[in-house]
């Protein structure tokens, strides 16, 4: 205990000190906050290099975006994803990618579940698909909606459905289009794609390698467990990662119950060269260091 305490301290000595954060769920569209003008800078981190280490800016919304890429460049991240189309000149600007294109019509609870979505989902994705794959960009996000009182026969084939015409776009464009997994039970109640085997259900009914899974680890505890053995068995369904601290969805440190250099070994174990981002709202008013410990405890 003695050990990661002062590893904290460390970090914290070269890292950005802000404001408490205030978010609540995933509101990707939150204006930027003015930071403290007299806070320093961190300091340059050399990674391993066995994990392409990403941040989902939502977490940070707080801090305006130019100094976060600065700053999440500065730890060694490659890429700050989940940002607009607006905001991918300056990431790449910063020497940095969006490993994960969303827009402000992504809308977790109205998916594509629902025919009435369809129309307007995929005339909008169709242009973010293109946008993204101009760029460069390897995913953008998807989600299922909710269920209200839909089956999963339902569920799989409305899915399916809707998005046939983006999923063949993408193939024809070289990108990947990826489902999130979400837990319905703490964060997302009624979310219809909110287990694994769901998820690989319709994977397979879609059977396009450009449509895969967005493997959540926070939201999979939640909902089921077995972290470790589903990646296992999962993997060749699963095209990203994102991180959080169970239970909380704060910090990946000895705060919370998962193990994450055991799950980032599992990781690369199964041949995994994509990114792992970090998605946990830092619990204390030093979230640069926050983030640069998680980053650091998934550096395997």
């Amino acid at each position: 205990m003695s050990q990661n305490k002062d590893r904290r301290e460390a970090l914290k000595k070269i890292a950005l000190g802000t404001a408490a954060i205030s978010t609540a769920g995933l509101n990707y569209g939150c204006q930027d906050k003015p930071q403290n003008e007299n806070e320093n800078q961190p300091n340059d981190v050399a990674m391993k290099g066995n994990i392409n280490h990403s941040v989902c800016r939502w977490c940070y919304n707080d801090i305006p975006l130019e100094s976060f890429l600065e700053q999440s460049k500065a730890l060694g991240l490659k890429s700050v994803e989940l940002l607009p189309p607006g905001d991918w000149d300056l990431a790449k600007s910063k020497g940095l990618t969006c490993a994960v294109a969303t827009d402000s019509f992504a809308n977790i609870e109205n998916g594509f579940n629902d025919p009435n979505n369809h129309t307007h989902l995929q005339e909008n994705y169709t242009n973010l698909i293109n946008s993204a794959a101009d760029e460069g960009l390897p995913h953008v996000i998807v989600f299922s909606g909710n269920r209200r009182g839909m089956d999963d026969e339902t569920g799989w084939e409305q899915c399916a459905i809707g998005l046939d015409p983006l999923v063949k776009l993408a193939e024809s464009r070289g990108i990947n289009i990826i489902m999130e997994l979400l837990n319905s039970k703490v964060n997302h109640i009624d979310y219809q794609c909110d287990f694994t085997p769901w998820g690989v259900t319709l994977v397979d009914k879609i059977g396009s390698s450009n449509f895969k899974l967005l493997y959540d680890i926070y939201h999979m505890q939640i909902m089921e467990g077995d972290i470790i053995a589903t990646i296992r068995d999962y993997h060749q369904y699963i095209a990203h990662y994102h991180t959080g601290g169970v239970p909380g969805r704060n910090e990946i440190n000895d705060s919370q119950e998962l193990n994450y250099p055991a799950i980032m070994k599992a990781i690369l174990e199964t041949g995994y060269t994509g990114y792992v981002a970090q998605e946990f709202i830092p619990a204390g008013a030093d979230k640069m260091a926050a983030l640069q410990e998680g980053v650091l405890i998934c550096d395997v």
